[in-house]
């Protein structure tokens, strides 16, 4: 069961490797989750795969009944899926984890003219919406298999409070969070990304992920 002092967790593009992961292993950790999808019905049939009291909602209801919203779709719907739940996030917090990726070299570094994806999905929803870039670098594959994925999660953006939430949702699915400062760095996690992909074919591995050492050293001082 849910725990209710936690916020409600919205994610749209719920029904993608990313998106179920994220909502697997948030609904494990005692949040409340509502996967979106352009279709109900096949947000409602992937919510019953994902079991734990997860719902299934279009977009934009998953979006009006989260607190917190995650934006988990391929760069290509990244616009028009801003654009179909503006409405629905004015007032909360939106985690952007879409990454520029421009098939087919998407193991080849290919950022916006605006920075980042996060910059673009500031920009579209205004000041009424707190912007907060993270994901990108956690293995989908990792999040399935259960229990918190074996990575550091890079954490961005202008609003400290939004960041400091979202580096606690991170904790519950991967090893921590990690402030990464002003929403303009999120270009670096973002193009890390496609670093990642290279990696992961070069060596033949389904999730290479990231770690920020010397923290435990900071902590002690």
């Amino acid at each position: 069961m849910a725990d209710t002092s936690k916020p409600v967790i919205g994610i749209i593009g719920g029904t993608g490797d990313l998106g179920s992961g994220l909502a697997r292993a948030w609904a494990n950790a005692g949040y409340a989750v509502v996967i979106g999808s352009r279709s109900a019905e096949k947000a409602a049939d992937a919510a019953a795969q994902l079991g734990a009291g997860v719902r299934g909602l279009t977009n934009v209801g998953a979006a009006e009944a989260a607190d917190i919203v995650i934006l988990a779709v391929p760069f290509s719907n990244h616009a028009a899926s801003i654009e179909e739940i503006r409405g629905a996030v004015q007032g909360k917090i939106l985690v952007d984890a879409a990454v520029p990726l421009v098939p087919p070299k998407v193991s080849r570094v290919q950022l916006p003219e605006e920075g980042s994806a996060a910059q673009i999905a500031q920009d579209l929803l205004g000041e009424g919406v707190r912007v907060v870039s993270a994901f990108h670098n956690v293995g989908a594959a990792k999040l399935h298999k259960g229990g918190r994925a074996d990575c550091d999660v890079l954490v961005f953006s202008d609003d400290k409070d939004a960041r400091d939430q979202v580096i606690t949702l991170a904790g519950a699915v991967a090893n921590r969070g990690v402030g990464g400062g002003s929403l303009a760095n999120s270009a670096a996690a973002e193009a890390l990304t496609s670093v990642l992909i290279w990696i992961n074919r070069q060596y033949k591995v389904l999730g290479a992920g990231i770690a920020i050492t010397g923290l435990e050293d900071a902590a002690q001082a």
